[in-house]
C-alpha cells in the first residue's frame, strides 16, 4: 500500500516552565496518537513512524526532560520518576488539547504511559505495546543488576548501573541481542546522538537515578494489570522477541488480562523494532487503527 509521507513540524512548549521540546505530524483535527519515547532515545526514535501515520492520523510526540532536546530543570523542581514523566505527560496533553488519544507504549514510555492511562482511561482510544514491561515474573536476564541494586543499593551497585550510562552502555542498550543482519538496519544515530545529551553530569545522574527508580514502576504492575482487565482498552501488540529486558513472554503475558488483544511477534526484531521492521509495525498500526473510533 502506497502512504503519502507527512511533513514533521519541530517545536518547543512551556509546561510548568519547562521548555519541552516536540514532534508533531498530521492534521490538527485527526485522531491523536500519543508517542512517549523510551531510553536512551528520545521523540527521536519515531522520527519514521510519524510521517507514514500522517495522513490519517495527528502523531505527537515530546521529549521527557534531560532527555533529546527538551530543557533539565533542576531535581529539586521537576521530579525525575516516571510518576514525574506521567504528570509532565499529562500536563503536555492538556496544553495541546489532547482529550482523546491512542498511546504508544514502549520501554519507559510505557512506564508514563501507564500511569496516565490509569489517571483518565476515557481519553485512551486504544493501545500499542511495543517491548513495554508490565509483568514482573517475565522480566528477562537483563534486569539481573537492577534487581541486585534493589534488594541491596550500595554504593558499589550503583556504580554498575552508572557503567551502562556510557557510550558503550548505550551502544548495548540499542543493539542488544539482535541478530548481526538485523542489527544493520539499526542507526548508530540512536546512541550516537543520545550521548553527548545525556553526558552532560546533571543529565548522567538523572539516567542513573531512573535505572535505580525502575523499582517503583515494578510495584505498580499490579495496578497496570488491574486497569487493563477492568477497562479492556482495544489493543495492538507488536513485539520484539530477541530483548534481554523484555522477551517474549513479556508479551505473551498481556493476553492473560487482554485476551481480545491482537499480537505480532516481528520476526528477528529486538527492543528497537521501530528500526529494523518499521514497515510492518505501519503497516500493522494502520489496520489496526483504521478499525478503532476516534
Amino acid at each position: 500500500m502506497s502512504v503519502t509521507l507527512a511533513p514533521v513540524a519541530h517545536r518547543t512548549i512551556e509546561i510548568d516552565g519547562v521548555e519541552i521540546f516536540y514532534r508533531e505530524a498530521g492534521p490538527p483535527d485527526a485522531p491523536v496518537v500519543l508517542l512517549p519515547h523510551g531510553y536512551p532515545s528520545s521523540s527521536f526514535q519515531y522520527r519514521n513512524l510519524m510521517p507514514a501515520l500522517g495522513d490519517r492520523w495527528r502523531s505527537v510526540a515530546p521529549d521527557f526532560p534531560g532527555f533529546g532536546y527538551s530543557q533539565t530543570p533542576d531535581p529539586a523542581s521537576f521530579s525525575y520518576s516516571f510518576t514525574g514523566y506521567a504528570d509532565l505527560l499529562d500536563r503536555f496533553a492538556d496544553a495541546l488539547g489532547l482529550r482523546r488519544y491512542a498511546l504508544y507504549l514502549f520501554d519507559y514510555g510505557s512506564q508514563a504511559g501507564f500511569q496516565l492511562a490509569m489517571k483518565y482511561p476515557e481519553r485512551v482510544t486504544a493501545l500499542i505495546i511495543q517491548n513495554g514491561d508490565a509483568y514482573e515474573h517475565t522480566l528477562g536476564p537483563k534486569y539481573a543488576a537492577l534487581r541486585e541494586y534493589w534488594a541491596d543499593p550500595t554504593p558499589e551497585r550503583r556504580d554498575a548501573l552508572a557503567t551502562a550510562v556510557s557510550p558503550s552502555g548505550l551502544r548495548e542498550e540499542v543493539l542488544g541481542e539482535v541478530p548481526r543482519h538485523m542489527a544493520e538496519r539499526i542507526s548508530p544515530d540512536l546512541w550516537e546522538l543520545s550521548w553527548p545529551l545525556m553526558s552532560r553530569p546533571r543529565n548522567r545522574e538523572i539516567m542513573v537515578d531512573l535505572f535505580a527508580r525502575i523499582e517503583s514502576s515494578v510495584r505498580l504492575f499490579p495496578d497496570y494489570q488491574a486497569y487493563l482487565r477492568s477497562h479492556r482498552p482495544p489493543t495492538l501488540i507488536v513485539w520484539g522477541p530477541h530483548d534481554g529486558y523484555m522477551p517474549e513472554e513479556s508479551a505473551r503475558a498481556y493476553l492473560t488480562d487482554l485476551p481480545d488483544a491482537e499480537l505480532h511477534m516481528l520476526k528477528d526484531a529486538g527492543h528497537w523494532a521501530l528500526e529494523t521492521h518499521l514497515d510492518e509495525i505501519v503497516s500493522l498500526m494502520r489496520d489496526f487503527l483504521g478499525r478503532i473510533a476516534a
